[in-house]
């Protein structure tokens, strides 16, 4: 009896400092562009989601609407391999920032907060930043799962391309 309490415990106690441990250093990735286009038109592309295909290797289908509590539909492809998510979307504030929550099965185990910042450098040159935040329990061992730099810089150069030149 006393090994299956120890068991139990084990069970329960690695799983939970792994997710305070998440929570104390969470896993962060960002990447930043300038574009020589208005923050109205980033945020225009940003959330024309029907567009995704034409011309983002990242992100490359996305359903839904940029409104604050919307579920959205998202493929992602990272390196080849896709995967679909449906985060919520928390901030949505027009030629500012997008920011939503996506969810790796239930809370906690992997939760990813993504952002699009976007802000005025100068008139008719903006500045975007796009990051995420990971925490949960397996965020310290999801190693490669969760390595999406370089799909950050991809997406971002693919929307300075399309607004600078489409």
């Amino acid at each position: 009896m006393q090994i299956l309490w120890i068991a139990l415990a084990v069970m329960v106690v690695i799983p939970l400092a792994m997710y305070a441990w998440s929570r104390v250093a969470p896993k962060s990735l960002t990447s930043t562009v300038e574009i020589s286009a208005s923050p109205q038109r980033v945020w225009d592309l940003l959330t024309d989601f029907k567009s995704y295909p034409d011309w983002n290797p990242f992100i490359v289908r996305a359903e839904g609407t940029a409104t604050v509590d919307t579920k959205l539909r998202n493929t992602l492809d990272n390196k080849g391999s896709t995967m679909e998510f449906t985060p919520t979307v928390l901030v949505a504030d027009p030629g500012r920032e997008l920011r939503w929550l996506g969810r790796f099965g239930l809370p906690g185990i992997v939760d990813g907060e993504h952002y699009f910042v976007i802000e005025e450098v100068t008139p008719g040159r903006t500045r975007l930043t796009q990051g995420e935040t990971f925490t949960g329990f397996l965020v310290p061992v999801a190693g490669k799962f969760l390595d999406v730099g370089s799909g950050f810089a991809a997406m971002n150069a693919a929307l300075k391309a399309r607004a600078e030149n489409g």
